[in-house]
Order: structure tokens, then sequence, then C-alpha cells
């Protein structure tokens, strides 16, 4: 009894820690852009005296502010509605003929991607891209999807490993082509693996910050919201309470994402790394 009380009091304690990691930088990013600069000077940890929302306008009123919204929506989209209909079905692809030679050589050549660091093919990545005119939004999502296929994959081919094959021979009895069994029986099944693949990737694709400086930082019109946010955290690194604004901005629609959805993340990471 003392031992399992005390492996309990040894969870909550490393739970409360890691709780107050996540949580201190959250309270210091609200906090300061709901302060003035005087009250900032005061006491840079209190809480503010009142709730003050001029730096978030002053932020909102920026030039283009909401087009650098619009541009990370527009690429986010788009990229996370390409991964939900390539990987599935490269992944079921994969899974139903992992016996042939071909399609295990494919399934260990899209997992080494894995392991190769982002570092080590950026420069390649930008050499490449430019040679094709692609340093645009749509050399961006491109980019995005091709990235995003190593991990999926590995997810999603873990995750079928657990569906039956009896009802792909069912589906195939009935009259239903590899199409239509994809799309009516398989693909409705993987929803779990699939909300985490969305999940995932929508953190990614939302908070990048070194492919769109590789490939957008030609002009601001084509500039995502982190790029923005840095370009005008240099432009006010004395004012700290309008660039915590801007941090708290762009934090706030994923903070929500995640807040109604990291159930998911668990529950599909585990399932389609053990399944």
């Amino acid at each position: 009894m003392k031992t399992n009380k005390l492996v309990q009091i040894g969870s909550y304690t490393f739970l409360i820690i890691g709780m107050l990691f996540v949580l201190a930088p959250l309270y210091l990013t609200l906090t300061i852009a709901m302060k003035t600069p005087q009250e900032t000077a005061e006491n840079f940890f209190a809480l503010p005296s009142h709730w003050y929302f001029d730096n978030f306008i002053e932020v909102i009123n920026k030039a283009n502010f909401f087009t650098f919204v619009s541009n990370s929506v527009f690429i986010t989209a788009i990229s996370i509605l390409l991964m939900l209909f390539l990987i599935p079905m490269v992944s079921y692809a994969i899974s139903r003929n992992m016996n042939k030679r071909y399609y295990k050589l494919l399934y260990l050549l899209v997992m080494s991607g894995i392991f190769v660091p982002f570092q080590a093919i950026m420069l390649p990545i930008y050499r490449h891209m430019s040679t094709l005119k692609m340093l645009n939004q749509t050399g961006l999502i491109v980019m995005y999807v091709t990235l995003a296929f190593a991990q999926g994959i590995f997810l999603c081919v873990g995750f079928l490993k657990n569906v039956p094959l009896e009802l792909d021979e069912a589906s195939n009895i009935d009259g239903s082509g590899v199409w239509r069994t994809f799309i009516s029986i398989i693909y409705p099944l993987m929803m779990p693996i699939i909300a985490t693949v969305l999940i995932l990737n929508s953190l990614w694709i939302w908070n990048d910050f070194q492919l769109p400086l590789i490939m957008l930082n030609r002009h601001p019109d084509f500039w995502t919201l982190p790029l923005f946010i840095y370009n005008f955290k240099s432009e006010y690194a004395s004012n700290y309470n309008l660039a915590f604004a801007g941090f708290f901005i762009s934090m706030l629609p994923i903070i929500i994402l995640y807040g109604f959805t990291q159930k998911h993340i668990i529950g599909g990471l585990t399932e389609g790394a053990i399944k």
C-alpha cells in the first residue's frame, strides 16, 4: 500500500511540474499582452490591474494582418485536405500488399524519411524548388504534403494492420472494386488515425516557420502568420506588450483546436503505433 501511495504521489508531482512548464509560458504571454508598458516595467510577472485590449487592436490594425491569417488558413487547409486523401490511400495499398517486394521496398523507402533531419535537406529543397520556380504557396503546400508522408504512412499502416482482410474479401464478393471498398468501408474505419494525422499536421503547418521562411520570404504579401510574427517581433523588440499580443493571437486558433481534439492525438497515436 505504501509503495502504491508513493508511486501515486510521484506521478501527480511529475504531472504538476509538467503542467507548470506548459502553463507558465502561456500565462506570461497573456498577462504581458494585457498590460501597458508601464505595468510591465513595474512587475513583469504580476497580473494586469485591468484588461488592456489596445495591444491586440494595434496588432490587428497593422497592414495586411488578415492577409497573413488568410495565407496561413489557405496553406494549412489545402495541405491537410491533400494529406487526408493521399496518405490513407497510399497506406491502404501498402498495408494490403506488404507481402510483395515492391510494396515492402516502397514502405521502407518512405519510412527512411523519418530519420532524415530537416536541416540536412533544407538547402536542396530551396535549390530544387527554385529551379522548378515553385518558391510560392503552391510549392510550400507540395512540400508539406511530401514531408508529412513518412509519419502519416507509418501511423496509418500500423492502424490498418488490425483491420481484418476479410472485410476486403466480403466487399469483393458483393461486387465492390478496390476503390469502392476503400471509400465505403476502409476509410470510415480509419477515422481515429485520420483525426490524429489531421491534428498533428495542422499543429505543425500552422506553427511552422522554417519552410515559409525558405519559400515565401521574397514578398511580404505571401507571408504566413509565423513569418509576420517574426518580423513584427523584430520591429517591436523593445515593446514586449505588442510582441506578446502578436504571439498570443497566432497561438489562439491552434490552442482551441488542440483543446477540443487532444484526446484523439493520444488515442490515434496509440492505435497507430501498437496495432
